[in-house]
C-alpha cells in the first residue's frame, strides 16, 4: 500500500496534535483529523499517530477489517497505523486517548513529549488522573496546580518543571540524573526553573534525592553516558566541570565541540559511543579531529562503555594524571578518591 505523508503547512490545514498529515493528490478526502484522509493513485494515505478505532469506524476512515489489517492495536479501542515505529512519544499519545482525552501525561511520557531522547518506547505511558490503570499504563494520582500543566500537540502534558519533579525523585541518583540531563537537554531546563516546584511540595517523597539531581542536572550531556562519566568523576571528589566547549580554528570557525572540561586548563574528557570505534568514516574523523586539538596543546582523556561498566577507576586516574599534567592548582584540595578501588589516585 502506498503511503504519502507531508508537513501540514502544505496542505494548509490545522490538525491538533499531528505534525504530518497526508498530500491530497487526488480523488475524494474524507475528514483528516488523524487516520485515512484520501486516495493516492488509488491507494488508500493514512496520517501517522494514533487514534481512537471506533472514531475511525464511525467517520469510515476504516472499516472493522482494515482495522485489523492495516493498523496494530496499542491499548483497548486506540491503534497505530500498520508499519508506524512505536515511540515512547506515540505511546504517550496513546494513552491520553485512552483516557478519553482526560488526562494529563506525565513522567517519562512528558518527557518523550518534550522531545526527550533514549525512552524506551517498551517503557508503560504515564498518566495523571484519579482513575485505573493497565499492565501498559501507570497511572499517578497526584494533584497539579495549573502552573504545572502545558499542552504539547493539543495533548495536557506536565511542564517540563514538574516533569523533572516526577522523575528526580525516582530512583538512585545516577539513573534520575540521567533522566533530568536529557529532559534539560531538548527543554533547556534549569536548576531555578524547578525550585518553585520543589518549593511548592517541600514534604514530597523523594524530595531530598530530587535536590540532589537537580544541582548536578546539566543540559549539555548528550548522551546517557555521557552523564555516567560526568557523575563518576563529581563522585570521585573532581571539581564539576563545563560541557559542551566550543573549539576554534585560525579562521574563527567551530572545528570541535568537548563534551566537558575544567575552566581555565584545556583537559577535556569524552565519552566514544561504538561508532567512534566502529564506523571508518568517523574514525577518519576522529583522527583529524584530534590531531587538530594536539596541536592546539588539548589533552582529550576518552572513555567507553566498557571502561565505566568494568574499570570506572581507570576514568578517575587518567584524569587525575591529566589534570595533574596540566598543572592544575585545585586538584590537591580535591582529596580525589576512587570509590570503586578505595585507593587514592590524587
Amino acid at each position: 500500500m502506498a503511503v504519502t505523508y507531508v508537513r501540514r503547512e502544505e496542505w494548509g490545514r490545522v490538525v491538533p496534535s499531528r505534525d504530518f498529515i497526508p498530500r491530497n493528490t487526488g480523488g475524494v478526502t474524507i475528514d483528516a483529523s488523524n487516520v485515512v484522509v484520501g486516495r493516492c493513485g488509488g491507494s488508500m494515505t493514512y496520517a501517522p499517530g494514533p487514534f481512537v478505532g471506533t472514531e475511525a469506524v464511525a467517520q469510515r476512515r476504516y472499516t472493522r477489517r482494515t482495522l485489523a489489517s492495516r493498523a496494530q492495536l496499542i491499548y483497548r479501542n486506540v491503534y497505530l497505523p500498520a508499519g508506524e515505529d512505536l515511540t515512547a512519544a506515540t505511546r504517550a499519545e496513546a494513552a491520553w486517548l485512552w483516557s478519553g482525552r482526560n488526562a494529563t501525561v506525565a513522567g517519562l511520557s512528558a518527557a518523550a513529549l518534550h522531545g526527550t531522547q533514549w525512552i524506551d518506547a517498551g517503557e508503560p505511558a504515564e498518566l495523571t488522573r484519579a482513575m485505573a490503570g493497565s499492565n501498559d499504563i501507570v497511572i499517578h494520582r497526584e494533584v497539579l496546580t495549573d502552573d504545572e500543566i502545558c499542552t504539547v500537540r493539543g495533548i495536557p502534558v506536565t511542564t517540563p518543571a514538574r516533569t523533572a519533579f516526577d522523575l528526580g525523585r525516582r530512583g538512585e541518583l545516577s539513573a534520575a540524573l540521567m533522566r533530568l540531563d536529557a529532559l534539560a537537554h531538548a527543554t533547556r531546563l534549569t536548576a531555578d526553573d524547578v525550585a518553585p516546584v520543589v518549593a511548592a511540595h517541600r514534604g514530597a517523597r523523594g524530595i531530598r534525592g530530587l535536590r540532589a539531581a537537580v544541582a548536578l542536572m546539566d543540559g549539555g550531556a548528550e548522551s546517557p553516558q555521557e552523564t555516567r562519566t560526568r557523575l563518576l568523576l563529581l563522585e570521585a571528589g573532581l571539581r564539576r566541570p563545563v560541557t559542551q566547549i566550543p573549539v576554534f580554528d585560525g579562521y574563527g570557525r567551530v572545528f570541535a565541540r568537548i563534551d566537558m572540561r575544567w575552566p581555565d586548563l584545556n583537559v577535556g574528557v569524552e565519552y566514544d559511543g561504538a561508532q567512534h570505534w566502529t564506523d571508518p568514516r568517523q574514525r577518519s574523523h576522529d583522527i583529524d579531529r584530534y590531531a587538530a586539538l594536539a596541536a592546539r596543546r588539548w589533552v582529550i582523556v576518552r572513555v567507553s562503555a566498557e571502561m565505566l561498566r568494568y574499570r570506572p577507576w581507570v576514568v578517575v586516574e587518567r584524569v587525575v594524571g591529566a589534570l595533574r599534567a596540566a598543572g592544575c592548582s585545585w586538584l590537591d584540595e580535591c582529596g580525589v578518591v576512587s570509590r570503586f578501588s578505595r585507593e587514592s589516585v590524587a
